[in-house]
């Protein structure tokens, strides 16, 4: 509930050089008075002894004081800056708990409460946990535009549309018995009705956000002993592959995920391709053709005439440093040195930038783009030059809108989200 106030450690994990805890509600101030006495000016720092109800001495602290509704929840907001040991956090936290009206935060429950009191929206909120589990440079980037306010600031921009449109149905529905002026009303919102799907289109037309979160696929196919699993394990930098001369030594898919200069790719090993009468190595045959399908990025390493046909296709020379040089239009790879390797991980350098949206392109995830797809099928029919139709669509898309920028029914999805979040975020 919000007239709780809570607190939590909001910096990293214990021992460190400073800790922050962070207390946010009504009562943060009076907190932060009997802790620290006397507080200093609004968003001015200041050394301040802490002690407890008994007197006793619980660190020199920093403290901070930011005053509702300007602040990062938009409640009273008060951070205390303290040495990073696990003995003087707990100490605090544990007086923190002590006093009425103060619980530990739920995870997520500051940023929740941000968007409770309409600090940052629904697309913010979803930015901000993925920057938080961003894990290569692509994906930091992306998460920080969302996070940044760039869905929002076009969400809003549509919704301005939407409400001028919808009034101006509504006058249409008022003058109804003004045939010209009706007419010319409709023209106008056929228009501009048209200009709304078109940039929904572009926007549906775009990747989802995941395919940066989850990463590429990218999938090393060819017949036994190729060098597949060799390849794999020099590419991931860790032996997660066995490696053996026998053929037919792999016979499951087997991932890892890596980081190429700030791409996030998803490395898949797949059997070796060749009829069998083994059980077991067919099924690993079937999967690797099904690994195949959905790759974003299939490296072939085998006969460049048997290679499938795909979107993104890498034929690889392996072992070039004993077979010779490189059939024309293949790349080749060594895996006994990191020379043997660096024209490899450029082609695929090159091939998944393809693949990959702009980087300053703004993604929207699956649920937001729902909301977008839910706001474009109320026009699923053909447009109309009915006024009354007109308002109830433009009703119908102004919901969606609302819910896409978490303006309204969206609680369902509040929970899952601030799952995702650490206790001080």
């Amino acid at each position: 509930m919000t007239s709780d106030t809570i607190f939590a450690l909001s910096s990293g994990a214990l021992p460190a050089a400073i800790a922050i805890v962070r207390i946010s509600g009504p009562r943060a101030e009076e907190a932060a008075v009997r802790l620290a006495g006397t507080l200093p000016p609004p968003r001015q720092a200041s050394l301040r002894r802490l002690t407890s109800e008994a007197g006793d001495l619980l660190d020199e602290a920093l403290v901070l004081c930011f005053f509702a509704p300007h602040t990062a929840t938009g409640e009273a907001l008060v951070e205390l800056h303290l040495h990073g040991g696990r003995a003087v956090v707990t100490r605090v936290l544990r007086e923190l708990a002590g006093m009425p009206g103060l619980r530990e935060a739920e995870p997520g429950e500051f940023t929740r409460r941000a968007l409770l009191n309409g600090r940052l929206d629904l697309t913010e909120a979803e930015g901000l946990a993925d920057l938080l589990s961003a894990e290569t440079e692509w994906q930091r980037r992306a998460a920080l535009d969302s996070a940044g306010g760039a869905i929002r600031r076009q969400v809003e921009a549509w919704r301005s549309r939407l409400v001028i449109m919808s009034a101006q149905a509504e006058a249409a529905i008022d003058y109804v018995g003004d045939e010209d002026e009706t007419a010319l009303d409709l023209d106008r919102l056929s228009r501009e009705t048209e200009e709304l799907l078109s940039e929904w289109r572009d926007w549906l037309d775009r990747p989802p956000a995941e395919m940066l979160q989850q990463g590429l696929k990218v999938v090393l196919a060819g017949p036994p002993n190729s060098g597949k699993s060799s390849l794999f394990n020099a590419l991931a930098g860790a032996d997660k592959a066995i490696v053996t001369p026998i053929p037919g030594t792999t016979r499951d898919t087997l991932e890892a995920r890596i980081d190429l200069d700030g791409i996030p790719l998803t490395l898949v090993d797949t059997a070796g391709l060749r009829p069998t009468s083994d059980e077991v190595e067919q099924i690993g045959v079937e999967r690797a053709l099904d690994a195949q399908t959905v790759a974003d990025i299939l490296l072939w390493l085998g006969d460049p005439q048997e290679a499938p046909q795909h979107r993104s296709l890498l034929l690889i020379h392996s072992r070039a440093d004993e077979r010779g040089s490189a059939p024309p239009g293949s790349v080749p790879a060594s895996v006994r040195s990191r020379d043997g390797l660096k024209t490899l991980e450029a082609a695929l350098r090159a091939a998944a930038a393809k693949a990959l949206p702009p980087v300053d392109l703004s993604l929207m995830n699956r649920r937001q783009r729902g909301a977008l797809l839910e706001a474009s099928a109320t026009w699923r029919n053909d447009l109309t030059d009915d006024a009354v139709i007109v308002a109830e669509r433009l009703r119908q898309a102004l919901a969606a809108i609302d819910r896409l920028s978490g303006r309204a029914g969206t609680e369902d999805v509040l929970d899952t989200l601030f799952a995702r979040f650490c206790l001080g975020k």
